[in-house]
């Protein structure tokens, strides 16, 4: 081995091509027939980067729910959870349009105002009551009076022609129905001062 090191040229060594890693002149402790390290050696092979790449790892991907108008997600299912809340001009604008929708069922059908139109009245401030959003409550039970008085200034048999007989009809009306009336107004009172106080306590838990 010694005679083989000494016979060769002076000047830098030829490096191997690739693919002939294994093919290098075999260092101290190593047969000139093998190919690993020698025994007891701390180097280790040079990997072969000819072969096939590795595939590389996947990389995770975090993907946020994006979310679109309201509470609609963009990925198809919606959110629920609490119903959706009411202003005061939406809580006036309901309790009108679903009284005088209730009344002109009742007179269609009936042509009266009666228990139909007193069942509908209970309903409408239930739900007046239920969702108008904490900054105004006082819209539920005041609401309800106004839609009930305009339906049955719109509904109500008059029997003669006039301002004054208007006002009188208005007037019976209301006398005559006045435990709808207060049943409604007082249901809607109800809930809005439990859930008055509702709020107030969970304020001062935290």
């Amino acid at each position: 081995m010694e005679q083989s090191i000494r016979t060769q040229p002076p000047g830098p060594r030829r490096r191997p091509p690739n693919g002939a890693a294994a093919a290098a002149v075999p260092g101290p402790g190593r047969a000139p027939g093998t190919t690993g390290p020698a025994p007891g050696s701390r180097l280790r092979p040079v990997a072969d980067r000819s072969g096939p790449a590795r595939p590389a790892a996947p990389r995770l991907r975090l993907r946020l729910p994006l979310r679109g108008r309201g509470d609609e997600q963009l990925y198809g299912r919606r959110r629920t959870g609490r119903p959706t809340r009411l202003t005061a001009i939406g809580t006036g604008v309901l309790a009108a349009l679903a009284t005088l929708a209730v009344a002109g069922l009742d007179r269609l059908l009936f042509d009266d105002l009666g228990w139909l139109f007193g069942l509908g009245y209970l309903v409408v401030c239930f739900q007046l009551a239920v969702r108008v959003r904490y900054a105004d409550l006082l819209a539920a039970p005041i609401s309800g009076p106004i839609a009930f008085a305009l339906a049955l200034l719109l509904f109500a048999p008059v029997g003669s022609s006039g301002v004054t007989a208007q006002v009188v009809t208005l007037a019976t009306g209301l006398a005559l129905r006045a435990g709808w009336l207060f049943s409604g107004t007082g249901l809607a009172a109800l809930i809005v001062l439990a859930r008055f106080i509702a709020q107030r306590r969970i304020q001062r838990s935290r």
